[in-house]
């Protein structure tokens, strides 16, 4: 027997004791109603009460005494039940719980399972990204002509860096989506211009993360890199990939309405995982396969 099918049996013994035990109840209302009623009838019992009215009380106390033993017949076998249900019951609940033993070992071992599964399939994706990412950064500015090509240039202000941007650049990372990501590929020196404008011109994508701190007045960079891609977009084609983050359409559409008329994935209903998955779709079956 399953734990399934015994915890059904459990329920159908727990509504067969639950209706036998109201039917006791019944039952001894019913004998205690009897019994108040022969004490009824005998204080009426004086010692002027006639010798033909006595017999009639007398009869009627007897028929009172035998509903009494009927009743009280018919709560024994219904104690009965109830005891043999309980039994039952009991049995049914030791069953249950070595049923639940059994499937919470199988269940713990499928876990288990699984996730070395995910451990071993994350090693592998973090090898793969440290073989096409872990160049020291001195050495990538020394590559002549900077050649590293990108598949997303990540756009972002630096306050949503803990929010969501870390965990959504290592998501792109573990599905090996080369990132241009300030905290990665700028190096204390660096021209931020000339390392911005190297990584925008060599990433198939740009992502923008548009959040109230991404459109703020004071955010220089946001905007010149935003300016940036919608320049590389007139001459490559579709290029900008929006996402919003804690922000409205509304604050969107007072910033730009040309970003606000674009598709974007938003922080609001999907993850940093569910996005990175969306953008590996669309840089082409190889990473769809990863997905699969």
């Amino acid at each position: 027997m399953s734990a399934g099918q015994a915890r059904r049996e459990i329920n159908r013994l727990d509504n067969d004791i639950a209706v036998l035990e109201k039917k006791r109840a019944e039952l001894e209302q019913k004998e205690a109603e009897k019994a108040r009623r022969i004490n009824d009838v005998q204080k009426s019992i004086t010692k002027n009460t006639s010798a033909s009215t006595l017999s009639s009380k007398s009869k009627q106390i007897r028929g009172y005494q035998t509903d009494i033993a009927k009743l009280s017949k018919n709560k024994v076998d219904t104690t009965r039940k109830i005891a043999d249900k309980q039994k039952k019951r009991a049995e049914k609940a030791a069953k249950l719980r070595s049923e639940e033993a059994v499937e919470k070992k199988k269940e713990v071992k499928t876990q288990q399972t699984i996730q070395r599964g995910y451990e071993r399939r994350i090693k592998e994706l973090a090898a793969q990204v440290h073989e096409q990412n872990a160049v020291p950064l001195a050495k990538q500015n020394s590559l002549e002509g900077d050649s590293i090509e990108y598949d997303v240039f990540v756009s972002h202000a630096w306050e949503d860096k803990s929010s969501f941007v870390d965990e959504f650049v290592s998501e792109l990372l573990l599905l090996g989506i080369r990132a241009w990501y300030d905290t990665q590929q700028m190096a204390w020196g660096d021209s931020m211009r000339e390392r911005i404008d190297k990584g925008l011109g060599n990433a198939r994508f740009g992502v923008a993360i548009i959040s109230p701190s991404y459109i703020a007045k004071d955010k220089y960079w946001t905007k010149t890199e935003l300016d940036g891609l919608f320049q590389l977009e007139s001459v490559n084609g579709k290029m900008l990939l929006p996402i919003w983050h804690d922000i409205t359409k509304k604050e969107v559409m007072e910033y730009s309405p040309i970003v606000a008329g674009r598709l974007a994935m938003t922080t609001a209903t999907m993850t940093p995982k569910e996005i990175a998955e969306e953008l590996a779709k669309m840089l082409g079956e190889s990473y769809a396969e990863e997905l699969a």
